[in-house]
């Protein structure tokens, strides 16, 4: 049986230009388990006089949990400067994330690592992990199709194993799989421990793979990814984890972000179940 849970992550609502606390509202409202929020929003919500308090007590009453963030603090970069400047970075939105219960924040390839050895791009994974470990906040390892490095599932795991790490999380997502042209095969030889969130999207015929973007991505169950193959892997090894709904469809016509919301939990529990 297929034992997921469910989350949005808000990237899916943003054209509605929401603040923190009205996202929180609709993904709750929409029936959402968990919610991912962006860490840029969350700082904006702040800047206009907004409280961690009143940000707690929200996701308290409305029985939601921050499951993930979403930051490009750069971690690994050929420029040490600015590698050491994102570790900064890093520990600020960390302990601000910890503070509003936030379970994990991802840590994707947004340095210029096109020049790094993958071994040194584990090591300094490994430094990333040791400052999280200190603040008590998990960090999903994610790749990104059209990334130089760190673009495939297989780099992703010598970048796990490489680092020394007995248990790194990572972050998993079809439409990067596609554009990166990462095996979905792959996925069998991870175990649910492995895995921090899987996102979830899907991806159309056209554009093709070489140059179809984000804003590209549809519903599940509304494209060509192998979703029924992908759910299968899934319950295969257990994983009873976060399923979170990621899209950056830009205009939604007259529907609203409860309905787009719903909609998206609806389409997730047709295809994923």
């Amino acid at each position: 049986m297929r034992n997921f849970k469910f989350a949005i992550n808000t990237s899916t609502i943003i054209p509605f230009d929401l603040s923190v606390i009205d996202q929180v509202k609709v993904a709750a409202e929409a029936g959402y388990d968990g919610i991912e929020l962006w860490v840029k929003d969350l700082q904006a919500f702040l800047e206009k006089g907004g409280s961690l308090n009143e940000l707690t007590d929200c996701l308290k009453e409305s029985d939601i949990e921050v499951v993930n963030a979403i930051s490009f603090f750069k971690w690994s970069d050929s420029d040490e400067a600015t590698r050491k400047q994102g570790l900064l970075e890093a520990e600020q939105e960390m302990k601000l994330l910890k503070e509003i219960g936030c379970k994990a924040v991802a840590a994707p390839p947004s340095g210029n690592l096109a020049d790094i050895p993958l071994q040194t791009i584990a090591d300094h994974y490994h430094e990333l992990i040791m400052l999280a470990n200190q603040i008590g906040i998990d960090v999903y390892l994610e790749f990104w199709g059209k990334a130089l490095k760190l673009k495939t599932l297989s780099e992703a795991i010598f970048i796990a194993i490489e680092s020394e790490l007995p248990d790194v999380k990572i972050l998993l997502d079809p439409f990067h799989m596609y554009i990166g042209d990462s095996n979905f095969t792959g996925l069998a030889y991870l175990r649910q421990e492995h895995i921090g969130i899987f996102h979830v999207n899907d991806y159309p015929a056209e554009p093709q793979r070489d140059v179809i973007n984000d804003s590209d991505r549809v519903f599940p169950g509304d494209g060509i990814a192998p979703t029924e193959q992908i759910a299968t892997y899934l319950e295969k090894i257990n994983y009873n984890g976060y399923l979170s709904l990621e899209l950056f469809i830009e205009d939604y016509g007259t529907q609203s972000a409860l309905e787009v919301a719903r909609y998206g939990l609806k389409r997730m529990k047709q295809t994923y179940l």
